[in-house]
């Protein structure tokens, strides 16, 4: 499986989108710079994650600061070994806290972050969702941005949600079977596709509202 680890990978995949679904050349041309946003993976690149999730890009940009500060090296045991002031200091909700810690301790009882990264995404996607907290959303983002997968549409995301039915006329707003049946098509490159869609919402909304994943290898 081809992992999407720079910029002329989203090149590829861009072009081979626009053959398989010549509606997506004009979404094309509309999103301007389609980025890689890859980042290493591992427990801070699933932290920042968490963290982002419903919160404005520059609330989470805050919060994540403080808690990188509070909290220096982020690790699985740091965070475990953290007071419950230092949560409330870094400014994160009780839910995003029990999260923090049942991935915290997973990892240090053997859920391996880097390995996941090299399975099969719905393996991999099993593994994780198993933890208290974590999502089909939040699992399908880690192996997108971390992982390099081709091939994950987060369907449950509201922005490709509205960004998809803008660009392909859509109307009511495709809702998550309907975005997993719409983007059937797009397969083998449904990453690269998800990505477009960002790039397009950017474009035609003013905000970037692509998921904040931390630890960037490349523009």
């Amino acid at each position: 499986m081809r992992r999407i680890t720079s910029l002329d990978d989203i090149a590829d995949g861009l072009d081979a989108l626009c053959i398989i679904d010549p509606r997506l050349t004009a979404v094309r041309a509309m999103a301007g710079e389609v980025p890689l946003r890859l980042s290493e993976p591992g427990f801070v690149s699933l932290a920042s994650i968490i963290v982002s999730q419903q919160v404005s890009r520059a609330s989470a940009d805050a919060i994540f600061g403080r808690l990188v500060k509070l909290v220096d090296p982020l690790t699985p045991q740091a965070l475990l070994d953290a007071g419950e002031e230092m949560f409330r200091e870094a400014g994160l909700s009780r839910p995003k806290q029990r999260t923090l810690l049942a991935i915290s301790q997973a990892v240090r009882d053997g859920l391996d972050l880097h390995h996941l990264c090299g399975l099969d995404a719905q393996e991999a996607i099993g593994h994780m969702t198993a933890v208290s907290g974590i999502g089909p959303w939040t699992a399908e983002v880690y192996l997108l941005f971390s992982a390099g997968h081709p091939d994950i549409f987060p369907a449950r995301d509201v922005a490709l949600q509205t960004a998809v039915g803008q660009a392909l006329g859509v109307d009511p707003r495709p809702g998550e079977k309907a975005l997993i049946a719409l983007a059937e098509s797009w397969a083998p490159w449904r990453g690269v596709a998800a990505r477009l869609f960002w790039s397009y919402y950017r474009e035609t909304r003013g905000r970037d509202a692509a998921p904040q994943v931390d630890m960037p290898k490349k523009a």
